[in-house]
């Protein structure tokens, strides 16, 4: 049966579960990673059509936009530490057919790449945008159901629980992968 599933409330831990990393006081925007393939054309020299083919996964870049000034957060940026960290973002999924809410989650080890401040106007909150870079591991679940699993380390991508990648991961005996 068809329904709208619609996000209602979000919130962001910078900093994995630790709770004095709560920003559901200042985030105003999430936006998690777009999922888009690379293609590449191929004319073979014997054919009359061209073809493209899907060789790979774009690089994740989710953003979020927080409220005000977050002098704690911005001490993540780039230069204030060499390691990734662990961003956690939760969101209140509403089925519009049933009424029902649940969790969706994602969870993201990337490196506070960019902050972007938004320019002061007297009578506006002033806000900031900030750029995730160098996503290493990303997970997706959906009403507890796990969507999309990647870690760079063990080449693992796991689509609704398939690991899409176990067959190639066992042929190049990739370490740490299942």
């Amino acid at each position: 049966m068809s329904t709208i599933y619609m996000m209602t409330a979000v919130n962001l831990f910078a900093g994995d579960h630790d709770p004095t990393k709560s920003k559901h006081l200042t985030i105003s925007e999430l936006k998690l990673p777009d999922l888009s393939e690379i293609y590449v054309d191929h004319h073979p020299g014997g054919g009359r059509v061209g073809v493209e083919f899907e060789v790979g996964v774009n690089k994740l870049e989710p953003t979020f936009k927080l409220a005000g000034h977050d002098p704690d957060l911005m001490v993540q940026f780039g230069l204030g530490g060499k390691q990734r960290k662990v961003y956690t973002a939760y969101g209140v999924i509403l089925d519009k057919r049933t009424g029902r809410e649940f969790e969706s989650k994602a969870i993201i080890e990337a490196r506070l790449g960019n902050v972007a401040p938004d320019a002061f106007q007297r009578g506006e909150l002033q806000g900031h945008e900030y750029a995730l870079n160098e996503v290493m591991h990303y997970e997706l679940w959906f009403d507890d159901q796990e969507k999309f699993h990647w870690d760079f380390f063990t080449n693992v991508w796991r689509v609704n629980g398939n690991d899409e990648n176990a067959g190639v991961n066992r042929i190049l005996r990739i370490p740490g992968a299942a």
